[in-house]
């Protein structure tokens, strides 16, 4: 697996993680300061999209370049090597969206939750007067 692939495999992760993180319950003062924390982190972050995009770039710039092995004159070993591309690239595709998707529910949550203390603020400042 080259080093892209490595890199972006283990953002998913992180992703994955801090999305259950941010999912799970916890007490309102935990949960704010990791929300603040997200929240500060997340645009350093926004890199994953244009590099998945150009990730997704280059799968579809090889597919249309690949050399297809689909006749009688393909070897079984050359039809194998030419099966075992095709499902790296798709394996690669699912990353690409699944960092971008991941990244989206992030900052969708993070957003909500912000939207929410916000609320729960004037509403407690609107009870005070």
């Amino acid at each position: 697996m080259a080093l892209q692939w490595v890199i972006l495999t283990y953002v998913v992760a992180a992703e994955a993680a801090v999305a259950i993180l941010l999912t799970l319950p916890s007490p309102k003062a935990l949960k704010s300061s990791i929300v603040s924390l997200i929240s500060f982190i997340l645009q350093p972050l926004l890199f994953i999209i244009p590099f998945a995009a150009f990730q997704l770039l280059d799968i579809y710039w090889k597919n249309e370049h690949r050399l297809m092995c689909t006749g009688e004159i393909c070897t079984a070993a050359e039809r194998d090597r030419y099966e075992k591309s095709i499902y790296k690239a798709q394996r690669n595709v699912v990353l690409c969206i699944a960092a971008c998707l991941l990244y989206w529910c992030i900052y969708r949550i993070s957003k909500l939750y912000r939207e929410i203390q916000i609320k729960e603020e004037s509403e407690k400042r609107l009870k005070d007067e």
